[in-house]
């Protein structure tokens, strides 16, 4: 039998060339399949840990659950943050403040008069930036100057034109009533409130806090600048009064709220008179009187206290909320001129 050797080598040629293309062929699936299983060794890993998480923090939560709230309340947001001890040290501030001003320490306070007693009275007269005539004129008339205002002080009434400060602060106006009180020292001047007549319902509040922490008085008197004062007069009914607390005294009256914003006396919060449209008992402003106590009261709430169109109505309506004791006093009622009359309109 005769053997092909040509044949022979041909084909052993070219089984020894596939075989050394396979090679390579063979390695890269093995090390595919090796990177292969180390991506699944890894990822199991990563699955184990994050169920072994889990369960630790469900361990955890179930251990908590009855401790801690599942949604934060603002008292929670606050300590987190370490807010809760100073809003309980500012609302205790606040709730000293009111005590401390309430027993009397306030600032300012001249709590004594020349006798060494406290004052019987404070007497505070409306008056605006255009009022000096009618100023100049009291003074000349029924307020006493020198000694003879020296010895009403020492009877413990203390008299004191009331004004505010001017829209622009530090203008001409302001600088002329601090000249005018540099000479006369006759002025109690409302650094908080601005003068303006779209303001006098407030002007009020301003007086009754500010002569209550500036002065201890037995009484408040709020006077309008149309009025000639009986001070005799006005002095025997506070003396007839003084063993009294809470008085709320003046000429008593009432009368319809008027909810046409055309007509004068308008009042805007007409609708909370009910359908009456009628005002509740109060003093008439053009004289009227509170005990140490109510302004105190004021003082204290004067940020919280609801103004109306009118100072009287505005004051009244306070008194509606205190145990005050209402005094109709015929002789306040200053729209007569008769003789017993303490406080005839000049």
């Amino acid at each position: 039998m005769e053997i092909n050797y040509t044949t022979l080598a041909s084909t052993m040629k070219h089984e020894g060339r596939w075989k050394s293309k396979s090679l390579p062929s063979n390695t890269v699936s093995l090390v595919m399949a090796f990177f292969s299983s180390l991506a699944w060794l890894y990822v199991a890993g990563r699955l184990w840990q994050d169920a072994q998480n889990r369960m630790l923090l469900t361990k955890l939560l179930e251990k908590n659950l009855g401790q801690q709230p599942k949604v934060l309340s603002v008292e929670d947001k606050l300590m987190i943050l370490g807010c809760k001890d100073l809003e309980r040290n500012l609302v205790e501030a606040e709730m000293d403040l009111t005590l401390a001003k309430s027993q009397g320490f306030l600032r300012n306070r001249q709590n004594v008069s020349f006798s060494g007693q406290r004052h019987l009275a404070v007497v505070g007269i409306y008056t605006g930036f255009g009022g000096l005539l009618k100023r100049n004129a009291f003074r000349a008339s029924w307020i006493p100057s020198g000694d003879a205002l020296r010895k009403l002080e020492e009877r413990g009434v203390l008299v004191r034109f009331v004004i505010g400060r001017s829209p622009n602060r530090g203008d001409s106006l302001d600088r002329t009533i601090n000249e005018e009180n540099h000479s006369t020292k006759d002025f109690l001047i409302l650094e908080a409130h601005e003068e303006a007549s779209e303001e006098l319902p407030k002007k009020a509040k301003f007086f009754f806090s500010t002569a209550f922490d500036t002065w201890d008085a037995e009484f408040y008197v709020k006077v309008d600048d149309d009025v000639k004062l009986d001070l005799d007069g006005l002095i025997e009914i506070l003396e007839s009064h003084r063993s009294k607390s809470n008085v709320y005294m003046g000429c008593m009256k009432s009368g319809d709220v008027i909810s046409e914003e055309e007509k004068l006396w308008y009042e805007p919060e007409w609708w909370k008179f009910g359908d009456e449209k009628l005002y509740f008992r109060h003093a008439a402003g053009s004289l009227f009187v509170l005990s140490r106590s109510l302004a105190r009261y004021i003082h204290i709430n004067s940020g919280f206290l609801q103004t109306y169109a009118h100072d009287d109505i505005s004051v009244g309506s306070w008194m509606i909320g205190v145990e005050a004791i209402y005094v109709d006093e015929n002789r306040l009622c200053c729209s007569s001129s008769t003789q017993d009359k303490a406080c005839p309109i000049s």
